[in-house]
């Protein structure tokens, strides 16, 4: 399956207006409402109803709200950004030390600030799980186990794991970033493994719908999502 360049995101260049976007116009009711490692509901004030047998070793403050992740973590793509990596003339505080890293790609790069606020790239997660998970790359970790009880995330040796019904999701999201911005490409394994699970595991509905509503808010169109939801159905063929 063929698909043209893609419009990146152009229009939305806060991260915090991201999220409330997600929140107020995207995830507008309860049959919405579920994170995408673990598929727990929770309710407009982000408060987690985790799921039966769900656990939390780690940041159990966090486990008890969403967060909205970067499926493709913002350092993944930030540390490509010489204002991440070495800081701007901007880039210095009240005291006038200079700093950089992610603060400083935020203050100083628009195109980062774009991506950083892609809601494409966004989906809510336990708050713990996205601390745990960090900004490691995905793979195949065999026998490891859950480190979250029920829900099927694993974390290892600073790789994670997903759950199957979330691997298809990820694929489409790496395919996407990859695809419109040229900041961020991904390594020959990662894509291996990206186009394995968008061929294994197929759009549903709500992925469909979830992206037309972001194509009504952010005013670029997801041709990763747009082929596959035409194959599934999803989406009006095109003329």
């Amino acid at each position: 399956m063929s698909v043209s360049t893609n419009a990146a995101n152009t229009q939305i260049d806060s991260f915090s207006s991201a999220k409330r976007k997600l929140e107020k116009e995207v995830y507008t009711n309860e049959v919405d409402r579920h994170t995408v490692y673990c598929d727990a509901k929770f309710d407009s004030d982000k408060n987690i109803i985790p799921p039966a047998g769900f656990e939390s070793i780690k940041y159990q403050k966090r486990a008890k709200r969403i967060e909205w992740e970067h499926i493709v973590p913002a350092e993944n793509f930030g540390r490509n950004f010489v204002e991440w990596r070495e800081g701007a003339e901007v880039c210095v505080n009240t005291k006038g030390k200079a700093y950089k890293g992610r603060r400083c790609a935020e203050k100083a790069n628009m195109e980062y600030r774009y991506m950083q606020a892609d809601m494409y790239n966004l989906y809510p997660a336990i708050g713990s799980v996205n601390a745990s998970r960090s900004n490691y790359n995905f793979a195949m970790l065999g026998d490891a186990e859950s480190d979250f009880g029920s829900c099927a995330m694993k974390i290892e040796n600073r790789k994670a794991e997903p759950p199957t019904t979330s691997r298809g999701v990820i694929a489409r999201t790496y395919l996407y970033m990859d695809s419109i911005y040229s900041s961020y490409k991904m390594s020959r394994q990662q894509r291996q493994l990206m186009n394995a699970w968008n061929k294994t595991y197929p759009v549903n509905k709500w992925e469909c719908e979830r992206a037309e509503r972001i194509k009504a808010i952010q005013g670029s169109e997801n041709l990763i999502l747009k082929a596959n939801c035409q194959v599934a159905g999803f989406y009006p063929s095109a003329d």
